[in-house]
């Protein structure tokens, strides 16, 4: 490591990055269940067991709303083909309920196994370091020319500190997202009792399995990136100091940036890919 101020510090930036990639690599891959050594996940599903009593309820007003809808007399009720498909609807209606936990564990488990096929293949996180040439062009800068230098190095530490931060928050969100669709689950999925009611719980199974996908979405940005990012920017050696710093540090940045634009966007290309 060089003894140089600038170049430490500009070191430092990149490896508050790689480590950054790590952790949204080991985030996309642990389970809810180990999520946060599974308290947040034991509190999920106690809320879910709670709601479960909710959806009870409204299964039987989605139903009864279900019935006068489609039903235009008692007399069309009784027909025994009608009353065995709204029968049927009912006791479908309340097996989802009874186990909407275990069919929204199957769908993360299903896309947990595809992150771990991608991320097994593939790692995301790894060492950049800054190009030797520049190395030592900063430490051959004398004290008047280096201020400028620290000022860059400053900016540059600062926006990759935020650009993590906000990569980092993105895939937090996601297991957020999760969380609250499952402790929730009871009360849509009780809208399956009624016909007319049908749709929501659909879209709320179609709506959970997008956010399950976004972390496919973010690992394979995470991937492109660090194709991309492989080739780490050109020096000019033909400029001065000052402006070889800034179109390295402004190349790095514009990565970055393409990348959370990337990560923060994975919600609308999963609703494209999904149709919602």
């Amino acid at each position: 490591m060089s003894d140089n101020w600038i170049v430490q510090n500009i070191e430092k930036a990149l490896a508050t990055w790689d480590n950054a990639l790590a952790e949204i690599q080991s985030i996309l891959t642990v389970s809810p269940q180990g999520f946060r050594g599974g308290t947040i996940w034991n509190a999920i599903v106690s809320v879910n067991g709670a709601l479960k009593a909710v959806g009870y309820a409204l299964l039987v007003l989605f139903f009864l709303i279900g019935v006068m809808k489609t039903c235009g007399s008692i007399a069309e009720v009784k027909r025994p083909e009608h009353a065995l498909k709204l029968f049927l609807r009912f006791i479908l209606a309340k097996g989802v309920i009874d186990n909407g936990l275990e069919i929204m564990e199957v769908l993360i488990e299903v896309v947990q196994g595809i992150l771990q096929t991608i991320l097994g293949s593939h790692v995301i996180s790894g060492t950049t370091t800054i190009a030797p040439e520049l190395v030592t062009a900063i430490e051959n800068c004398d004290f008047i020319h280096s201020i400028p230098l620290w000022i860059v190095a400053i900016l540059g530490h600062l926006g990759m500190v935020v650009i993590t931060i906000v990569l980092i928050l993105t895939v937090y969100g996601r297991f957020f997202k999760i969380f609250i669709y499952i402790a929730l689950a009871p009360v849509p999925l009780s809208t399956f009792a009624g016909e007319p009611t049908g749709s929501v719980g659909k879209n709320f199974i179609r709506s959970y399995a997008g956010v399950c996908l976004q972390g496919v979405v973010i690992a394979l940005s995470c991937i492109i990136f660090s194709a991309i990012s492989s080739s780490p920017p050109a020096v000019d050696t033909s400029a001065s100091v000052v402006t070889a710093v800034w179109t390295y540090v402004g190349e790095l940045a514009f990565n970055l940036l393409v990348l959370v634009g990337a990560i923060k966007g994975c919600d609308r290309i999963v609703k494209e890919i999904m149709g919602l």
